[in-house]
């Protein structure tokens, strides 16, 4: 995972503060080395890493809406460890010369969406998927997995 890190091209949400972002990559780092997405979250909650408002556009017009900074904090966590745990689960199977991983559920959420239910068991191609965590054109594993509906699905995938 560290190894995927290392090559850069971090994600960085717009809900970052300035401090936030600063911090994010060395945070990001050591949850890979020797915490996990939970201290990550916590990290970003507790430093005051997270905006508490963001703008929006609406009829032309900016406003302004409050961000639910525990779920913001947990959601993006969550999502940037697992996005760096594939990538280096991806680089382990292609170098063991596997060229699949399968979709699995990593984490139970209350009401599961069919779409990402549909998902699971299934084969994914380990350089595809690859390529897709690298390039950032997207902001969610959901995305990279093709699933629709939106983030915290809690699917990630496995070797088989």
């Amino acid at each position: 995972m560290r190894a995927e890190s290392d090559l850069g091209n971090h994600y960085a949400s717009p809900r970052l503060t300035p401090q936030g972002l600063a911090t994010w990559v060395p945070l990001l780092n050591a949850a890979i080395e020797k915490e996990a997405d939970v201290w990550l979250g916590d990290q970003l909650r507790y430093n005051d890493h997270m905006k508490n408002q963001e703008p929006y556009t609406r009829n032309g017009k900016q406003f302004w809406r409050k961000i639910n900074v525990p779920f913001a904090c947990e959601q993006l966590a969550e999502g940037e460890f697992n996005r760096y745990f594939l990538r280096g689960l991806c680089r382990r199977a292609l170098q063991d010369g596997i060229p699949a991983l399968v979709v699995y559920r990593g984490k139970m959420v209350r009401e599961p969406r069919p779409e990402s239910e549909s998902k699971i068991g299934m084969f994914i191609d380990a350089q595809r998927l690859l390529d897709a965590l690298r390039s950032n054109d997207f902001v969610s594993i959901e995305d990279a997995l093709a699933v629709p509906g939106g983030p915290s699905s809690g699917l990630t995938a496995r070797l088989p």
